[in-house]
């Protein structure tokens, strides 16, 4: 049954295309907490590389299910170099979460091991879901080197083939 429920919200993912956010913008800003409490800005952690910044949250459990790829992914393309991206690629994830100890105990649990990590705490309420148009997670965004929208997916994995076109 929970299987059931499962296929069936990646399939009304599937379905569902974000409106708000077009491929060609720019990557609308954000300034949120870390989990130690400093303030982190987007614009900052997307200079001169390619960022996938990834909307989730520790008691979403489709999210939970895609970390494994994130990382994976996180692994793979950190080390590689770029024709056009001298700082090379990050993933900025962005939590929709209220409880800071569920969001910090997720990452470790996780093993999210990038430092780009940020929240208002505000869940659906957070200015996120505002600025990026969210009605559903897991969702992320291909961000270029110059703050500039190049996919939006349901699952990081599935901008694999627009970053590979960007490895040296």
């Amino acid at each position: 049954m929970f299987t059931l429920m499962l296929g069936m919200l990646f399939t009304a993912q599937a379905q569902y295309s974000n409106e708000l956010i077009k491929v060609g913008q720019q990557a609308p800003e954000l300034e949120f907490p870390t989990p130690e409490g400093k303030v982190m800005k987007l614009s900052a952690m997307m200079k001169g590389k390619y960022v996938i910044l990834d909307f989730w949250a520790s008691w979403c459990g489709p999210c939970r299910m895609a970390n494994p790829g994130l990382v994976k992914m996180y692994n793979e393309f950190s080390a590689k170099q770029y024709k056009d991206a001298k700082g090379g690629f990050t993933v900025v994830s962005v939590s929709l979460d209220k409880d800071k100890e569920a969001w910090k105990a997720a990452i470790a649990k996780d093993g999210l091991i990038w430092k780009n990590h940020m929240s208002d705490l505000g869940g659906w309420q957070s200015k996120a879901t505002e600025k990026y148009g969210l009605s559903y997670i897991p969702q992320c965004f291909l961000v270029g080197p110059k703050g500039e929208i190049l996919g939006k997916y349901n699952r990081a994995e599935e901008a694999i083939e627009e970053l590979n076109k960007h490895v040296k």
